[in-house]
């Protein structure tokens, strides 16, 4: 596997971590009220997405537990149609979608530390 793909991958774990962290102890109508929170999150979620975008396919297909597609799209959504951004997805996706990912990524970089 190119060394690339891991640097990648790692990118997408840090920025799912970085954006999990805001919202740990927030709930829906915090996020609602924080403008501030949106933007980082929209922030955040954008280079998931983008980091995404650079894994090969072959890593991608060996790895087809992570919804790489998914990743993508949502990148592609608050990218270019930012004007018309679902906000219900977008706390969906950080607060349901990106926990199992993360955890996913986990066991794809640190392989001896998954149970």
């Amino acid at each position: 596997m190119p060394k690339d793909d891991l640097v990648y991958v790692g990118h997408m774990m840090e920025r799912a971590e970085k954006a999990c962290a805001l919202v740990w102890d927030k709930n829906r109508s915090a996020y609602d009220r924080d403008e501030v929170l949106h933007l980082a999150l929209t922030h955040l979620v954008q280079p998931v997405g983008e980091a995404d975008r650079h894994v090969s396919q072959t890593f991608c297909d060996d790895h087809p537990q992570i919804p790489w597609r998914a990743v993508v799209g949502m990148r592609h959504k608050v990218v270019h149609d930012y004007m018309n951004v679902d906000e219900d997805i977008l706390w969906d996706t950080v607060t349901n979608e990106l926990p199992p990912l993360i955890e996913d990524l986990k066991k794809i970089l640190l392989p001896e530390e998954s149970p």
